[in-house]
Order: structure tokens, then C-alpha cells, then sequence
């Protein structure tokens, strides 16, 4: 299912993805064999994700998410944006992408920078990223950088010891992302099939999806990371992606 914000595909489970259509609604590319995926299986599905088109991906990443098998006991309670106001106190945080708990992190933190590919008031443009990120101390990255395939090139801006938090439904929960430098995984896992997909048949952003509910795992070597996740602390609405 490709809903107005979220992409859904079941197989081992449900696998959700952020629906990205692009910027020119006359020139979008047209989904391959669209009308007939369901008769796919998801590891066919699976190889969208490597497509140019930012329809086909984000189903792609969806059926990658609905493969994987997690390993839920090392899912803990954490919320993103508490993680990011926490660690970057006096700290510079360089946010790839406008997450909804922006104005709330301003106050709490040394420095907030946030790039967008298209830029609200405050906010840099994705051209900047190569001069921010590696000044940065703590760095947030939405998910859908999976789906524009601009994840590999973030993750090289920024230095090895700080911080990064993954966010958003687009955000497998697999621990080779750790191998590449992200410290925090903060996705979503759907508990309940009909209802997410009714929601999201009805155009429901993330914050609207019913069935769901978001889960974090924190590589093993970020004492301060796991030690706040062990205290539950709690936090304001959980983060979306931009």
C-alpha cells in the first residue's frame, strides 16, 4: 500500500517506509508493474529500494523492513528527541531534516542546525551539510535520507565519535547500521496490521497511524545513550520524520 505519507508492505510482518513522490507532480517517474506487486514476493519488492525513483524505493525499504527479523528484546524505551536534547546541552546538533520537535530543542541545546533539502525559515539548505555536520557534536538524520539514497554521503560527513540518532518509520532496526556509525536506532514497529492499514489508506501521517508504535536500540557501546534508555525517561510526543 502507498499511502499520501507512508508506505506499507506485509510479508513477516508489516514494513513501513516514508512516501517520498518528489517535488514535480508532472514529472514524476511512473511505478514499475504498478497494479500488480502484490503478486510479488517481498524479496522482489526488496529490490526497489535500489531504484532512482523515490515511489520505488520507499517500497523497497518497506519490504526490507517487513523481512527483517528483530530482535526485540534489545529494543528499549527512548524517546529521540530526549536522547538529542540530552546529549547535546552546550553542544552544537546539526538535524538533517525539519523534525516537528525542532522549536523544542532550540532552548535546550548549545547550537541547533537544521538542513532540509527544501528550507523553512531558520533552516539550512542541503548544501551546507558538508560544513555543518562535521562541526557538529550530535547529529539527527530522518530516515527518508534511505530513500533519497543521500544516507552514505551524511554519514561520511560526520565524525566517528559523535553521536547519531536514525529516525523515522523509514529506519530498519538492524544492527548493521551500527557498522556504519549510527548510535541510535529510533523507528516504528507495527503492532497491529488492519488498523495501519486502513489508517494509512486514508492518507494518515505518522503521527495519525493507529496499530503502531515506535521503538529504539542503541548500539551497546554508547554507555550514556543506554543508561537513559534504562531510566525510561519520558519526553514529548515521539519524533516523525520531516
Amino acid at each position: 500500500m502507498v499511502g499520501a505519507h507512508l508506505t506499507v508492505v506485509c510479508s513477516r510482518r508489516c514494513g513501513l517506509a516514508s512516501t517520498l513522490s518528489g517535488s514535480q507532480a508532472s514529472g514524476r517517474p511512473k511505478v514499475r508493474e504498478a497494479g500488480r506487486l502484490h503478486r510479488k514476493s517481498a524479496r522482489e519488492l526488496a529490490e526497489y529500494a535500489r531504484s532512482d525513483n523515490p515511489v520505488e524505493t520507499a517500497i523497497g525499504l518497506a519490504a526490507l523492513n517487513s523481512l527483517l527479523q528483530e530482535d526485540e528484546e534489545r529494543f528499549v524505551r527512548l524517546n529521540a528527541a530526549e536522547y538529542l536534547a540530552s546529549r547535546g546541552r552546550g553542544a552544537a546538533v546539526a538535524l538533517i531534516g525539519h523534525f516537528p520537535f525542532v522549536e523544542r530543542l532550540r532552548p535546550v541545546v548549545g547550537e541547533l542546525w537544521v538542513i532540509e533539502l527544501v528550507p523553512e525559515d531558520g533552516d539550512y539548505p542541503a548544501t551546507m551539510a558538508p560544513l555543518l555536520l562535521p562541526r557538529a557534536d550530535v547529529v539527527g538524520i530522518t530516515g527518508s535520507a534511505l530513500v533519497n539514497h543521500t544516507i552514505d554521503g551524511l554519514l561520511g560527513l560526520c565524525r566517528p565519535d559523535v553521536p547519531i540518532v536514525l529516525v523515522g518509520p523509514t529506519t530498519p532496526m538492524s544492527p548493521v547500521l551500527f557498522d556504519h556509525g549510527v548510535t541510535v536506532l529510533a523507528g516504528t514497529r507495527v503492532r497491529d496490521e488492519s488498523s495501519v492499514l486502513r489508517t494509512v489508506s486514508q492518507g494518515a501521517s505518522l503521527q495519525q497511524v493507529e496499530g503502531a508504535e515506535r521503538v529504539s536500540w542503541v548500539r551497546e557501546d554508547r554507555t550514556t545513550a543506554t543508561q537513559l534508555a534504562r531510566r525510561g525517561q519520558e519526553a514529548p510526543d515521539p519524533p516523525t520524520e520531516s
